[in-house]
């Protein structure tokens, strides 16, 4: 079994492609409006943007959190938390062994929280 389709609520499909796009650095990969769906592929996993969907919380992977968050907060995008260190991978078992999980998180142009993770040398 794998995941197939995330969905995230969006009220406005034309800012939330916006904001996306700029995000995952990708436009979105389908808009069908009506009914009101945007589709985004995310390494095969389908993230759906639609107003009758509930806000999720979604986590994406990026090189470095730390310097996301920098280049985020200068196109004015709002950070509900900075970048920190969540955990210490000793055993591999979750992640690489010898790496720190960086976090931080943003809010998304329809008010749903985003989280940002990285990998990073311990």
């Amino acid at each position: 079994m794998r995941l197939v389709q995330i969905a995230q609520h969006a009220s406005n499909l034309r800012r939330a492609a916006e904001f996306y796009s700029a995000l995952l650095g990708t436009e979105a990969l389908a808009l069908f409006d009506p009914p009101g769906l945007l589709f985004f592929d995310l390494d095969g996993v389908r993230l759906l943007l639609e107003a009758g969907a509930p806000s999720s919380l979604l986590y994406l992977s990026v090189p470095d959190v730390r310097t996301s968050v920098q280049e985020l907060r200068g196109r004015g995008v709002e950070i509900v938390a900075e970048p920190h260190v969540i955990f210490s991978h000793t055993d591999g078992h979750l992640g690489p062994a010898g790496t720190d999980e960086w976090m931080a998180f943003i809010r998304d142009s329809e008010g749903n929280t985003v989280g940002l993770v990285s990998q990073l040398p311990g």
